[in-house]
């Protein structure tokens, strides 16, 4: 007769050497951004229709200033963005990296300084 030991646990992550569930790891592993995601989710949306709507003014042959003053506002939109998620960067995965130190601490800020270049020079 085989019994079962009630407080076995069935969690494939509990056994070694097996990858962590997607929920684990996204609450162990989670980027900066995590807590907000709806929120850029929705931005990114809008984002997304101001695109349709600039596809749409080019073939509607709009006025060129028109377009133009979209194109800015799309920019803007996406500066909002891109700036939002660097300072989530920074203040989570950057930090947190710079605490544990060692390699992983300065390949975190190389990363942040390559995406402030790219950035700035858009």
């Amino acid at each position: 007769m085989t019994t079962t030991d009630p407080t076995a646990t069935t969690d494939p992550a509990a056994a070694p050497g097996t990858a962590l569930s997607s929920v684990e790891s996204a609450e162990e592993h989670h980027h900066g951004y995590i807590s907000d995601k709806s929120r850029y989710l929705a931005r990114l949306k809008r984002i997304e229709g101001q695109a349709r709507g600039l596809h749409r003014m080019v073939d509607e042959e709009k006025y060129c200033i028109d377009i133009l003053t979209q194109i800015s506002a799309l920019k803007s939109a996406l500066d909002g963005v891109a700036m939002g998620l660097l300072d989530d960067h920074l203040q989570h995965c950057v930090v947190d990296a710079a605490r544990a130190g060692g390699p992983e601490g300065e390949e975190k800020m190389k990363e942040a300084s390559a995406a402030i270049a790219r950035l700035v020079r858009s």
